[in-house]
């Protein structure tokens, strides 16, 4: 099982790290408040151990996920986490597929949780033709990880006759496909 290790100290630093209150500070969502305007793509903004060392050794993370009208975050996988997703604003249809290939959805309106199972194919879509959606997502990992799934299946150099195969469709379908993936 992958996950974050427990660990025998009250935090971790980098070598040579000043240690004082601005380690533990992120302030990476500061251009939140000062955004006049929604993205005109979906768009996510992450707190990790990547962009956050402090979380190092702290088992969390965060996310916040901004949805323009009609965007999606397309099904993907959280390998080392589960995700609880909390919408602050805007409606959100959610789901995802358990190992038994059960889908589970549910539609969100604001002040709404839902968590996603860590390891399974879950997605989010902003099905309101007018109105944004945001939420904030915490995990339980400091690096949760991501695989997309269309970029993992479409934008690598799996075979053209293995996805082909495995999709039950051709390889032209395949070729179209690839082609919203640029590298």
């Amino acid at each position: 099982m992958g996950g974050d290790p427990d660990i025998l100290t009250d935090f971790i630093a980098p070598e040579g790290t000043n240690i004082n209150g601005s380690f533990f500070t992120f302030t990476g969502m500061r251009v939140l408040l000062t955004q006049e305007t929604p993205p005109p793509t979906f768009h996510v903004l992450k707190a990790s151990r990547a962009e956050f060392p402090a979380l190092d050794g702290q088992s969390v993370s965060y996310a916040v996920l901004e949805f323009p009208t009609g965007s999606v975050n397309p099904p993907h996988v959280h390998p080392r986490a589960s995700e609880l997703l909390f919408v602050v604003q805007g409606s959100l249809q959610v789901g995802f597929v358990d190992t038994n290939n059960k889908l589970f959805t549910q539609s969100l309106q604001t002040g709404d949780l839902f968590i996603f199972p860590k390891g399974l194919v879950h997605f989010q879509f902003n099905s309101d033709s007018k109105n944004y959606a945001f939420a904030i997502s915490a995990f339980g990992s400091a690096s949760a990880g991501l695989v997309s799934l269309p970029n993992t299946l479409f934008n690598t150099t799996i075979d053209d006759n293995v996805l082909a195969l495995s999709f039950k469709t051709d390889v032209a379908t395949i070729q179209t496909l690839k082609k919203a993936f640029p590298p």
